[in-house]
């Protein structure tokens, strides 16, 4: 297996069926949690960008002279969203020094509104996926996992009274 793909499916993750962008997001979770453990929040945040660069240059690899822009196997894409939709959980734990353990149900909350997102792409994830390039692939899961990290403070907000809710 070559370089491109095995960044793009991270590691053959993209190949396990059914939903391999769901096997994809799981993958990140543990990802996630052991980048924020070594490194906290900044760590995370680099390694987003890592995961996004990296994940364009495979995508555009992968997809030379295919007709299939987004093809499934391709998960990269679904790591850098869930990352990013998990910096609202990591940059608080990070910050006011709690173990990000105890913040789960924003773990729950992330991966399950990433998920929502990025199936269903709403308004400017759905933009992003139309644009048919590698630019496009990892786009549309960039902005599904700020809507997700916008939803989980939402939810955080209501759920600790912040909102007044």
């Amino acid at each position: 297996m070559n370089a491109a793909r095995l960044i793009g499916t991270v590691c053959g993750v993209g190949y396990l069926r059914p939903a391999p962008g769901t096997w994809g997001s799981l993958a990140a979770l543990p990802l996630a949690w052991a980048l924020h453990t070594l490194g906290g929040f900044p760590l995370l945040v680099l390694a987003t960008v890592a995961v996004f660069v990296g994940g364009l240059w495979a995508t555009q690899v992968m997809t030379a002279g295919q007709d299939d822009h987004d093809p499934s196997e391709i998960v990269i894409d679904e790591v850098a969203g869930q990352f990013i939709a998990l910096w609202a959980i990591s940059y608080p734990s990070w910050a006011h020094g709690i173990d990000i353990t105890a913040l789960w149900p924003g773990l729950i909350a992330g991966f399950l509104l990433f998920r929502l997102f990025d199936i269903t792409k709403p308004g400017p994830v759905g933009w992003a996926d139309r644009k048919g390039d590698a630019m496009g692939v990892m786009l549309d899961d960039v902005i599904a996992g700020a809507f997700a990290g916008i939803g989980v403070l939402i939810l955080a907000g209501i759920s600790h009274g912040v909102l007044g809710l």
